[in-house]
């Protein structure tokens, strides 16, 4: 199926699956369609080439399927992220095959058809075994965007061999998402071994004068090594779709 939800609506009226009223109303609103309790951006797919995203923290379970539903209407697959094992539960009844879920991630994609993944050298590392369910979360986008990715879990600077045994991986990788709370320092060293783009996560995981993921946060603001970007506190989210439309832009220049 096309991304192109012009085109999808267009398609839908060809083939009886809509009436003209219908595609007409979505199109005269430039592609919004309000549902009372959301607006769908059915043009989110044009100018960021990937459909709409659910944030799924603080909505209720009717909300949420409706919302999908009405995406999936007009695009062929659309990302829930921060979803409870309860509410998937729900919509994996609901869409049944159609739909794969990460609980550590707390991730969903629900899809029309199965993507077939393509190499792009992504890697995401993560600090410690307390940090990997943030480093899912960008696993997940990244792979819901058709790219496949390697990982290193529980590499952090407090065993610094971990991450000086894989410098070989680190230094053909072409983008690295770095999950680290703590101090957050292992940005710093990855980064300082490898010329590519380093996107760093900091995590709300450490002792108290971590303040929540601050000083990870503040600790990557400041590194020293150049080349180093980086998103919101436990944004696995973010770093992933950061990573993809930095892929996107060097494999299919405009």
């Amino acid at each position: 199926m096309s991304d192109n939800p012009i085109k999808i609506i267009l398609d839908k009226l060809i083939n009886n699956e809509i009436s003209a009223e219908e595609a007409e109303k979505i199109l005269m609103n430039n592609l919004n369609e309000s549902i009372g309790s959301a607006t769908i951006d059915h043009a989110r797919s044009i100018y960021k080439e990937f459909p709409e995203v659910i944030f799924a923290e603080g909505k209720n379970i009717e909300d949420i399927t409706e919302i999908a539903k009405k995406i999936l209407n007009i695009s062929p697959k659309v990302l829930i992220t921060r979803l409870s094992d309860e509410k998937a539960g729900i919509l994996i009844k609901e869409f049944t095959t159609k739909i794969k879920y990460n609980n550590k991630g707390r991730i969903a994609l629900i899809s029309n058809s199965d993507q077939k993944l393509v190499d792009a050298d992504l890697l995401v590392i993560s600090a410690g075994t307390t940090d990997i369910p943030v480093a899912e979360e960008a696993i997940f986008t990244i792979e819901s965007h058709g790219y496949q990715i390697k990982k290193l879990y529980d590499v952090g600077v407090a065993g610094i061999s971990r991450i000086l045994n894989n410098i070989d991986l680190i230094q053909e990788s072409k983008i690295i998402i770095v999950v680290a709370g703590m101090e957050g320092a292992l940005a710093s060293v990855v980064s300082g071994l490898s010329s590519c783009p380093v996107i760093s996560v900091p995590t709300s995981i450490g002792y108290g004068s971590s303040y929540d993921g601050l000083a990870a946060l503040l600790g990557m603001l400041n590194s020293c090594s150049p080349g180093i970007g980086v998103v919101n506190i436990d944004n696995g989210f973010g770093a992933g779709y950061l990573a993809c439309s930095i892929i996107r832009t060097f494999t299919h220049p405009q």
